[in-house]
């Protein structure tokens, strides 16, 4: 069984998806940001910087104790080598695969939570840090359109988890004041992704979280 630590944030969400895809068990353990759940003492035992996704997994293989596991990158890798799923055997797929999830946690990712926030709340001085941002994400788009045209999915022609560390990223893009239609690879991508029966569950439970705050699921 898997212990997800999750809240509905991009970072959360590319870890529910690699879940549902999988079809391991899993179950929600809610680390709710607004409430500061993230810095109980319990919740930075398994997660000493606070940051959430976290999980823990009660059968790790080779030892018979449980494992936690923090940072998103670092957990989709982990999840991907206990399954074999979503990451290739070979070496030049598996070195694409891991050079795009780094690229994702390194740039994407924080370039795009940081345009968010300079956008919503912007304050006198913080002017050129917002347009800095919402650059740097419109060029990060075009490094996927560009790779897009050339890959079926990010890191190679098969389904990884390196588009699933980008989806959650891209699929916010009218909060990053983007436009995907000018970046028709991109688009097609993320329709693609979007369209696959574990994202829309994924992205249901996030629809459904202010209605409930814990939620289990469990798989065979």
């Amino acid at each position: 069984m898997i212990d997800a630590y999750y809240w509905p944030t991009p970072n959360g969400q590319k870890i529910m998806m690699f879940l549902e895809e999988s079809g391991l068990a899993y179950r929600i353990i809610p680390v709710d940001l607004m409430a500061g759940d993230q810095h109980a003492q319990e919740f930075l035992s398994i997660s000493p910087s606070g940051k959430m996704p976290a999980i823990v997994d009660d059968e790790p293989a080779g030892t018979g104790c449980s494992i936690a596991i923090f940072e998103s990158g670092a957990i989709l890798l982990y999840l991907a080598e206990k399954t074999g799923l979503f990451i290739p055997i070979d070496v030049a797929g598996r070195s694409a695969v891991v050079q795009w999830l780094f690229w994702q946690v390194g740039g994407l990712g924080p370039a795009s939570g940081l345009f968010h926030n300079f956008n919503t709340s912007v304050q006198d001085g913080q002017v050129h840090a917002r347009d800095y941002f919402h650059q740097e994400v419109t060029r990060l788009y075009g490094v996927l359109d560009h790779r897009l045209e050339v890959s079926r999915f990010i890191a190679v022609d098969t389904y990884t988890i390196a588009d699933m560390a980008i989806f959650p990223w891209v699929t916010v893009w009218k909060k990053q004041k983007q436009e995907l239609s000018g970046f028709p690879n991109l688009l097609r991508w993320e329709v693609e992704v979007r369209q696959r029966p574990a994202t829309a569950r994924t992205y249901l439970h996030a629809s459904e979280w202010p209605k409930r705050r814990a939620h289990s699921s469990t798989k065979p």
